[in-house]
Order: C-alpha cells, then sequence, then structure tokens
C-alpha cells in the first residue's frame, strides 16, 4: 500500500491508541486542525478531547505536562509544531525527561514521545527550519531517531511509543508528501534503534538519516550512469547510534562520506567520522569526508537552496573521495 509520510504517521499514531487507552496525543492545534501538518488529522474526533489534547502554546508547559502523564501511567505524544519552537521545553527534556528513569534507578519509567518535524526545504520564516538533532543526541537518557520514508515512519513511531524510555522523534517536513509502500506486518519492520543499508553498493559508503536519505539516494543513482556503485546506509537512529552497518560496508568499500543537513560541528557527522575513522582506519583508502549545512544559523528562505547540502555537492565529495 504507497502512502505519504504523513498519512503513514497519521496510521501509526491511531494504531498505537486502538492498541492502548494509555497512549495521549498532546500539543499546539493536534486537536480539532489535526496538527500544522495535519499529523494528527481525525485522531480528536475517533478518541475524543480525553486523548487527544489541544494545549495552550508553551513548549515547556506541553513537556512538563507529558512527563506527569508518564509517571502516572500514561504514554503521552507531543508534538512539537517546529524545530526552532522546542528550545522552550529544552529544559524541561534535559533536566526532567532525561533523568527521571535513571535517577530513580528504573523504578519510574518515562514513555514519553516528542514528534518534532526537523529540517528546512519548504521555504519557511526564521525558526521554522532547524536541524538540532545534535543537541538532544549529545544527552544521556534520551533515546533520538529520524525516520526519512512512509514506511520508517508507520512501524517507528509505534516502536518509539512501546519504548520505556523518552524517545525524541525527528520528521522529516519536506519529506512528509512523498509516497511510499507501507508493510502492515510488525515482523517485517526493522527494530526502532538500527541502521539500514537502503542501496547495496561496492564502491563508496553514503551514509546519512532524515531528509538526506532521499538526496543521497539520488545522488547514488546520478553516479551510477558515471559507473560508480555507490552504497547508502539510513543511519535511523542517532542515538545510540548502530553504527555496525557503517563499519561492516566501509571495511568492503574503504571509503564513507556522511551527509546531513546540520552544521558540521560536534555534530552527528563528526561522531559518525570520528567513530568510524577509529574502528576502520586500515580499511580507508581515503579520509572520511562530511557534506552538511554551514555554521551558521538558518539563513532566510531564500538562501536555504545555498545552505542546504544537494545533489552537486553530495557528488563533488564522492568524486574527492574516489580521487584520493
Amino acid at each position: 500500500m504507497a502512502t505519504t509520510l504523513a498519512k503513514a504517521l497519521n496510521d501509526g499514531l491511531r494504531a498505537a491508541m486502538e492498541r492502548d487507552p494509555k497512549v495521549l496525543v498532546m500539543g499546539e492545534d493536534v486537536g480539532r486542525l489535526g496538527g500544522v501538518f495535519r499529523i494528527t488529522d481525525g485522531l480528536q474526533k475517533d478518541f475524543g478531547e480525553q486523548r487527544v489534547l489541544d494545549t495552550p502554546l508553551s513548549e515547556s508547559g506541553i513537556i512538563g505536562a507529558a512527563v506527569g502523564l508518564a509517571v502516572r501511567g500514561f504514554r503521552p505524544v507531543c508534538e512539537i509544531q517546529f524545530d526552532g519552537f522546542v528550545f522552550p521545553g529544552y529544559d524541561q527534556i534535559v533536566s526532567q525527561l532525561a533523568k527521571l528513569r535513571y535517577r530513580t534507578q528504573g523504578a519510574v519509567p518515562v514513555p514519553v514521545v516528542v514528534r518534532i518535524p526537523f529540517g528546512g526545504g519548504i521555504g519557511a520564516v526564521e525558526h521554522h527550519s532547524e536541524s538540532p538533532e545534535s543537541l538532544f543526541a549529545h544527552v544521556a537518557g534520551l533515546k533520538v531517531v529520524a525516520c526519512s520514508n512512509p514506511a520508517d515512519a508507520h512501524w517507528m513511531i509505534q516502536q518509539a511509543i512501546l519504548s520505556d524510555d523518552p524517545v525524541i522523534f525527528f520528521e522529516p517536513k519536506r519529506r512528509y508528501w512523498e509516497k511510499g509502500e507501507i508493510d502492515t506486518d510488525l515482523g517485517a519492520a526493522p527494530p526502532l534503534h538500527s541502521a539500514r543499508v537502503v542501496r547495496p553498493g561496492s564502491a563508496l559508503t553514503l551514509a546519512t538519516y532524515g531528509p538526506m536519505v532521499k538526496t543521497c539516494l539520488d545522488a547514488a543513482t546520478a553516479a551510477a550512469e558515471d559507473g560508480q556503485d555507490l552504497e547508502v546506509i539510513d543511519l535511523r537512529t542517532l542515538s545510540p547510534l548502530d553504527l555496525g552497518p557503517v563499519a561492516e560496508s566501509v571495511r568492503r568499500t574503504g571509503r564513507l562520506v556522511v551527509v546531513s543537513e546540520a552544521p558540521s560541528e560536534s555534530s552527528i557527522t563528526s561522531e559518525v567520522a570520528a567513530r568510524i575513522q577509529q574502528e576502520c582506519f586500515f580499511s580507508l583508502e581515503a579520509p572520511v569526508l562530511r557534506v552538511t549545512g554551514f555554521d551558521t544559523p538558518y539563513p532566510p528562505s531564500r538562501l536555504e537552496d545555498e545552505f542546504l547540502p544537494d545533489l552537486d555537492r553530495v557528488l563533488d565529495a564522492v568524486d574527492r573521495s574516489l580521487a584520493w
């Protein structure tokens, strides 16, 4: 069955709510409006105002209330409308949500999912196109994942809701309307915290996540026309990182390019590059290269095409690595 990433998330939330009456959805405009991207469309109509809660404009209040509800046995799923607005709730996430289960030596699970649409590419204004995933991946006690396609979105949101640990769930907003096939068999879905080879190849490894997976697949298709056989790996889980498939791939290809929209300094890409160079040093035929956004605030929308990694920047890095 082919559907959009947005509808796949909606179906996944619906399935989780049908399965467990303790699952709640909360956030700004998630009820009557169905969310700014319509991810929660129809859920309040079917599950009622007690389980799909329209909240005040207060990210700190949303996260804080979710922590309290989780302690009382509920499984809240919070929606943050845009990535740049999560920071008023950052203190609640870092100081309370991430630490409570550790602080109680596991006696108090905190099964909260915080959904965050992230990344650029939709021509939005300031605070609407950021990539803060590295900030959350650095916080012990949080699990951080990013979906890239409808099939993963459908199952990863359900797997995140089942987790007794808090999960920060990143959704690539510019891919919400892209379609893909969904397998409704849970047994066919990979585990939540696992990377996945999405295109096998032998000449070079591209490792990426979220919105850049499609860009890297397009780059691999373009490179194939020049006889370059690129392997593409979707990291899927950013904390904990699953680098086993990346290391296995690099030991075969000898080359790695890591791609992300986020700025490069102290980022997911720098962590992947450092660990692969440490673990696979004697297999590498070239230095690990990175293709990222720039170390600047996200630019005005008219300049975002210059900021975001595109096909040409990925292929340029591929050519530099292969020419080493």
